[in-house]
């Protein structure tokens, strides 16, 4: 081949290229029409189950209905499963971020762990005892052939729900789709509970006290009081019994989720005490920096992204229309609990800390999850910037007056705001959802709404979410350290925990 052949060689090619890209965009999709690139003949009568392929019954057409009406409730429910388990990320992330380099392997270690811990815990015993009263979920099929069972207490003429007994294991006797889809969507929620105090604790928490705690909480305390409000318990019969509004009602978790967390996350800090440093012994209070914001941030847009599958998913429904709603009054609160700790950070003439900033996200987060589907867009930013205003306040209550040290805030964001998002709900409530809710006719009202009995309801169950899940953990605490010591030895935390108890630098330099 000559030099001048060359060029020529090349133009071929190039001609010959065109040509075929032409041919592709010109011919091919002409010829691909002949498919459905649009669905319209995808999905006919041919695909539904019959006896006579094709000619299906009417029966045979309803029960196709039926089934594909679950399947999309189970799909959903699935999903935001999904999104609510990589949550576990964003905690991780946040509370890692929050606290000091010398403990990231420690602080990610509990983060981790408790996943697996919280997991088991729940498989065992936890799940029967929350939902073993309440496996029947209509909307993910019932569970036909699946008999539920709740422990009953007869006081005052009335049955008062305490805990479930069926479903140990995830046993044979309720091997169903359903209750499997419920299981994996309440397991995520729980883990969400389970690893708020490892933030309140952390830096100077001894691992294993943190594994004989993680299946605690989970096989036992959140069970119970998630059965007495989610399970069919007496809090959620408060309206039925007594004609106190629907009983506690707790859409997505503030006081089921995170209140119970936060509660627990407050006694393990009161009895575990302060990081060496924190407090000075004239009173002055120390700041111990965390070590890296745009972690922390970054765990912070992990949350936001996962609560849309926390509270859209609680309806257990894919074709339950009010998931719009719920979407975007989680968003707006969030919104409006950040926004609310800028202005209070200007106002007091501070600088806009990335910290508090976040944890004002996550508060107005947490306090819109009970009434993010019985409020307006209007509510719901009200709900969220007085979330704001409260982190704010709890954390210098706590840090400053009380000196009880929060390394990231988790009862101020968790437990304050989770009692402000029941209560919120008995305020804010429009009645524009929830017909029939805990079997009580009607919709969802409250005190401003025109029904004071919803706030009642709320009240009392804010209360015992505050008394029992704080009584409960202190003393599970206090007995947990005469087993095996709580918080890990002074030079241990001076020098850092991850090679003292976790064998790791989280850095290696």
């Amino acid at each position: 081949m000559t030099v001048n052949q060359i060029p020529r060689r090349i133009s071929l090619s190039l001609l010959l290229g065109i040509c075929f890209l032409m041919f592709c965009c010109f011919f091919e999709p002409a010829r691909s029409f002949a498919q459905d690139p649009t669905g319209s003949k995808t999905g006919t009568v041919t695909d539904v189950t019959a006896a006579k392929a094709g000619s299906p019954t009417a029966a045979e057409l309803a029960d196709a209905v039926g089934h594909n009406k679950i399947a999309i409730n189970i799909m959903w429910t699935l999903i935001a499963g999904f999104l609510v388990m990589f949550m576990q990320a964003g905690f991780a992330l946040v509370e890692t971020g929050f606290t000091q380099k010398k403990n990231v392997a420690h602080t990610m270690g509990m983060n981790f762990l408790v996943y697996a811990l919280g997991m088991f815990g729940f498989w065992i015993c936890g799940f029967a005892f929350m939902f073993g009263g309440a496996l029947n979920a209509a909307t993910l099929g019932g569970a036909p052939g699946v008999v539920s069972h709740e422990v009953i207490v007869h006081l005052f003429g009335h049955d008062f729900g305490i805990a479930g007994n069926v479903g140990f294991f995830l046993n044979s006797k309720v091997y169903d789709v359903g209750v499997f889809a419920l299981f994996l969507f309440q397991m995520v929620f729980m883990d969400t509970t389970a690893t708020i105090p490892t933030g309140s604790m952390a830096e100077r928490w001894s691992f294993k006290s943190f594994l004989i705690f993680g299946l605690f909480i989970s096989m036992f305390v959140y069970p119970l009081f998630g059965n007495w409000v989610w399970g069919g318990g007496w809090l959620s019969q408060l309206g039925v019994n007594f004609g106190l509004g629907h009983g506690h009602v707790d859409f997505a978790g503030s006081s089921v989720v995170h209140m119970v967390g936060g509660m627990a996350a407050l006694a393990g800090a009161i009895v575990i005490g302060p990081r060496i440093g924190k407090y000075g012994k004239d009173g002055s209070v120390n700041t111990i920096p965390g070590h890296n914001i745009p972690m922390a941030l970054l765990g912070t847009f992990i949350l936001a992204f996962g609560w849309f599958g926390f509270n859209p998913g609680s309806t257990l429904a894919g074709g339950d229309y009010r998931i719009s709603i719920v979407a975007v009054n989680t968003m707006m609160a969030g919104t409006a609990g950040t926004l609310a700790v800028l202005a209070i950070l200007y106002i007091q003439g501070k600088k806009p800390d990335p910290g508090m900033l976040a944890n004002g996200l996550l508060a107005g987060l947490v306090a819109i999850t009970a009434p993010c589907a019985f409020v307006n867009s209007l509510s719901s930013v009200i709900i969220g910037a007085i979330a704001g205003a409260i982190v704010v306040f709890v954390i210098y209550l706590l840090d400053v007056k009380l000196k009880i040290d929060d390394p990231v805030g988790a009862f101020a964001v968790h437990g304050a705001n989770g009692a402000w998002g029941v209560l919120s709900l008995g305020l804010f409530a429009d009645g524009s959802y929830g017909d029939g809710w805990n079997g009580v006719p009607g919709t969802v009202k409250g005190l401003f709404y025109g029904d004071a009995s919803q706030f009642g309801a709320q009240c009392i169950g804010t209360l015992t979410c505050a008394v029992f899940v704080f009584t409960i953990m202190y003393i599970f605490f206090k007995i947990s350290n005469k087993i095996t010591p709580i918080r890990v030895k002074e030079a241990d935390e001076i020098a850092g925990l991850d090679i003292p108890e976790m064998g790791v630098h989280g850095y290696v330099d």
